[in-house]
Order: C-alpha cells, then structure tokens, then sequence
C-alpha cells in the first residue's frame, strides 16, 4: 500500500495453526498408510494363505516384532508406524487362520477374525491407540461385508464356489455375484455403502489421528469389496477367491 513501508519479514503463524497443519499432515499419512495395510492382503496374503499357510501365518511374528521395535523408537514417525504395524499383525494372523483352514465355513469368518477384539478394545485408552483403531476398523468392514454377503443371499453359494471343479468355479462365482444386481440386493448393498462411506466421512473429520486411520481403513475395505465385485462379473477367475 502506499505509504506503508515494505517489509521483509513474514507474520509468524500462530502456534495453534501450526499444530493443526502438523496434525492434519499426520493424519493424511497415517490414512494412506492405513489404505496400504487393508489393500495389501488382496494381493499378497490371498495367494500366500492358499499355497503355504503355515508360513504366512508365522509371518505374523516378525511383522508384529519390527512392530513392537519401531513403536519404541524416539522419532515420532517410526514409532507410529510401529504401532500401525502391531494392529495389522492382528488383522494379517486373523485372516490367515480363517482362509487357511476354515474358509469352508463363512460363519466363521467373522469370530476368526475377532480374535483380537478384547485386546483392541483395551489398547483404545493405551498408547497402541492406533494399533487399535485400525484393528477395530477392519473388523467392523469385515462385519459389514459379512453382513451385506448374508443378507443378500450370496453366503449361501460360498461353499458351492469353493468346493467346485476349478472348470466350473468361475461361472459359479459369477453366477453369484449376478444375484447381487438384482433389485433388492442391489438396494441392500448400496444403502450398505453409502451408511459406511458416511461414517468415513465422520470419522475423517475428527482430529484426531485414530479416527482418521479408522475412516482410511474403511473406504479401503469398500473399494476392496467394488472390485471384487467387479472382477466376480467380469473376470472371477481373478478374483482371487477361486
């Protein structure tokens, strides 16, 4: 402005400003970081749990060791990561024990993957609060899809997929997925979607990092259920059920 004198020095941003950007910063890492972990079995576990097991569930041990080992280190970033790690450990055991010896029983899915659901709940108040709030997350997108699968009336071909001739699995499983087109299933998944996405939205809102990673890990698991979905009508010898 005229008559008002240049200056060169920068008004300093407020301390509470500055802590806001920090944790937002964080909390859009941690989000992606929470979206890696949920999409990473898809394609790494899946195949792993169906040709060794038994190695993949071991693998749960130094997962959650490098976990607990970063969750100790003096830099912030590490450490967060190390606890992200410990409630993936959780979610990675669960899911190999259930695929690799009781995928033949859906109903078992959900316990199965539950194990852990005392210790999640007790971590919330604790310092593995992240480790929690992912665990927590993915277990409730795991209910979901669960639920929706059930309602729908597509549970009751899972073992009809599984136990099929692999020449004749394919069109099983897209014969399934199918049924969900129809109108009433149809309506049951998307009112499905849209009340989680809603919650992702709520959660993604809150400041504070847990419930942030808990919104990523959600919209993960709803994206990872769309392309399954697609791939089941279009290419389900892609699934990766099959």
């Amino acid at each position: 402005m005229i008559g008002v004198p240049p200056s060169l020095t920068v008004a300093a941003m407020p301390p509470s400003a500055i802590r806001a950007n920090q944790s937002a910063g964080v909390g859009v890492g941690i989000g992606l970081a929470g979206a890696l972990l949920v999409a990473l079995p898809v394609f790494l576990q899946a195949p792993w749990v169906r040709l060794a097991p038994f190695s993949a569930a071991l693998f749960t041990a130094p997962l959650l060791l490098v976990g607990v080992l970063l969750a100790e280190s003096p830099n912030p970033g590490l450490s967060r990561a190390g606890t992200l790690l410990v409630g993936f450990s959780g979610s990675w055991l669960g899911g190999c024990l259930f695929w690799g010896w009781c995928r033949l029983h859906p109903l078992w899915h959900l316990p199965i993957e539950a194990f852990a659901l005392p210790l999640a709940l007790g971590g919330l108040n604790s310092r593995w609060r992240l480790a929690a709030s992912f665990y927590l997350a993915s277990l409730l997108g795991t209910a979901c899809t669960d639920g929706v699968m059930a309602i729908t009336g597509v549970m009751r071909h899972w073992r009809e997929v599984l136990l099929a001739p692999a020449d004749q699995a394919a069109l099983q499983l897209q014969n399934a997925a199918l049924e969900v087109l129809q109108p009433l299933p149809l309506a049951v998944t998307l009112l499905a979607g849209a009340m989680l996405l809603g919650l992702c939205r709520r959660f993604w809102q809150h400041p504070d990092p847990a419930w942030r990673l808990a919104a990523s890990a959600i919209a993960t698991t709803l994206a990872v259920d769309g392309v399954f979905l697609a791939a089941s009508l279009w290419a389900p010898q892609l699934s990766g059920l099959i």
